[in-house]
């Protein structure tokens, strides 16, 4: 009768069950350590390896990015599809807001000189705006609760007029280290209009744009009076924008 009770209705129980689930249980904590053991193999072996290409590739990989010439060669030899590529990663950038731009800007300034890396980079501003704009206008919060909490719409609740938003995104664009995404999402949640949205995002950012290709592209022509000065002056619109960013909130 015991036996009957301990069983699981439905469910036949095979001769010798308890004596396997006894033996599973007894020889968890061994099969436990197996795992950690081959765990940690694992980790060492890919270790070695990683610590292996390092030594072996990385050294020629710094030189080659150190010659600028040798860079712009290279995206120059695969054409449009390097500029493609680069607005590909800089649009990625915008739609992840939490991904910090001034790196890609620097790398597209340093891979396809001032002029050029400036422009892809503004493209690129104005088709991921433009696909956040109407993403976020089409989903609402279903898109802007990816990346924000919700705490931080109530923050900026008293943008929603839509000419005080428009003007409070022109100043904050211009400054480097504002919380130009979270802006641009929030527009989406507005009746704020697209073209003076697309516009300002677009024509705002150049400050930020030109300070880093201008530091990467004059680096890379061995310019480096001109790259400390570019530096020196996003490092103050950077402060700035801190402060901006804290005055908002």
């Amino acid at each position: 009768m015991e036996q009957v009770e301990n069983r699981a209705p439905g469910i036949p129980q095979a001769p010798g069950s308890a004596r396997a689930a006894a033996g599973f249980e007894a020889g968890a904590p061994a099969a436990l350590r197996r795992k950690r053991v081959i765990a940690i193999a694992v980790l060492v072996v890919m270790g070695a390896l990683l610590g292996i290409a390092c030594w072996r590739y990385v050294p020629g990989a710094v030189a080659w990015l150190m010659d600028a010439r040798a860079v712009r060669a290279f995206v120059d030899q695969w054409g449009v599809l390097s500029r493609l590529a680069m607005i590909g990663i800089n649009m990625i950038q915008v739609v992840l807001a939490f991904l910090p731009g001034e790196p890609i800007e620097l790398a597209s300034g340093y891979a396809f000189g001032f002029w050029e890396g400036t422009a892809l980079c503004l493209v690129a501003s104005a088709l991921a705006t433009s696909l956040v704009y109407w993403a976020v206008h089409r989903w609402g919060w279903r898109i802007v609760g990816l990346f924000f909490d919700r705490s931080m719409l109530d923050r900026f609740s008293w943008l929603r007029d839509e000419r005080r938003l428009e003007l409070v995104m022109f100043i904050v664009f211009l400054i480097p280290g504002t919380p130009k995404d979270f802006l641009t999402y929030f527009a989406g949640l507005t009746r704020a209009r697209f073209l003076p949205v697309l516009l300002i995002t677009t024509v705002g950012r150049i400050p930020s744009i030109v300070t880093s290709t201008v530091a990467a592209s004059s680096f890379g022509s061995g310019n480096y009076l001109v790259t400390g000065i570019s530096l020196a002056v996003a490092v103050v619109l950077a402060l700035a924008g801190v402060l901006v960013s804290r005055r908002l909130r």
